[in-house]
C-alpha cells in the first residue's frame, strides 16, 4: 500500500508516519531525507542534486521523481509513505505517472485535518529534545520533572524559532493555499480521506488505521 500523509505544521505526519514504519514496515519517503542523502551517496543523481545544492537553487521536479523512483525501484514490495511530496498539481501528475510505470498505485490521501486555534496553541507550546528529537509540549506531554528525554536521558530540550503565532500563521496560509488543490485533486480521484489530527496519538492513529483497512 502506497499513501500520501497531508496535514499543515504540527499536524501529527511525523509521529504518525513513524507508526505505521513501525507497525507496518513503510517506508517514509521525505523530500528533504531524499535529498541530503543523495547528496551525499557520490551516485550520478546524487551529484546532480550535490550541483543544484551547491548552486543555491532548487531542485527540479524530475530530480526529486528520479529519486522516488530509485527508491521504488530498489524495494519494490514495500508499502511507502510520500511526505512532503506531491506539493503542486503537476507533481502529483508526475507521481502517478511514475506509479503506473512502476506498476504500483496511490491507494489512499490522508489528511489530517487541524483546528487553526488549537494548533497554534499546541505548536506553540512544542519543544524537542536537542540529542534525539523526541517531541515534548507544555500542555500534553512535558518535559519531565528530572530534566531528562524519556527515550534517550538527554537533557538538552530546544524550541523552533519559528514556533510562534505569526510566523506559525504565515505557514498555516502557505500550507493551505499550496494543498487546497491537492485536496480536491485526489478527491476527485476517490483517494482522498479524512481523520483529525488533534486527537490523542492513539486515536489518530486508530483513525487512519480504518481508513486504510476499510
Amino acid at each position: 500500500m502506497n499513501i500520501i500523509l497531508l496535514g499543515p505544521p504540527g499536524a501529527g505526519k511525523g509521529t504518525q508516519a513513524r507508526i505505521l514504519v513501525e507497525e507496518r514496515g513503510m517506508v517514509q519517503l521525505s523530500t528533504g531525507d531524499m535529498l541530503r542523502e543523495a547528496k551525499d551517496s557520490g551516485t550520478e543523481m546524487g551529484n546532480k542534486v550535490a550541483e543544484v545544492m551547491a548552486r543555491g537553487e532548487l531542485v527540479t521536479d524530475e530530480i526529486v521523481i528520479g529519486l522516488i523512483r530509485e527508491k521504488l525501484e530498489a524495494d519494490p514490495n514495500r508499502g511507502y509513505i510520500f511526505d512532503g511530496f506531491p506539493r503542486t498539481l503537476k507533481q502529483a501528475d508526475a507521481l502517478a505517472e511514475l506509479l503506473a510505470e512502476e506498476g504500483q498505485t496511490l491507494d489512499r490521501v490522508v489528511e489530517l485535518r487541524v483546528n487553526d486555534e488549537a494548533l497554534v496553541e499546541r505548536i506553540t507550546a512544542r519543544s524537542t529534545c536537542g540529542n534525539c528529537g523526541e517531541v515534548y509540549n507544555d500542555l500534553t506531554k512535558p518535559i519531565p520533572a528530572d530534566g531528562k528525554c524519556t527515550k534517550c536521558g538527554g537533557t538538552e530540550f530546544k524550541r523552533r524559532a519559528d514556533d510562534n503565532e505569526d510566523s506559525l500563521r504565515k505557514r498555516l496560509m502557505e500550507y493551505y493555499k499550496q494543498t487546497s488543490p491537492l485536496i480536491g485533486y485526489y478527491y476527485a480521484k476517490g483517494q482522498h480521506c479524512r481523520v483529525d489530527g488533534l486527537g490523542e496519538i492513539d486515536s489518530v492513529k486508530a483513525a487512519i488505521a480504518e481508513k486504510l483497512d476499510g
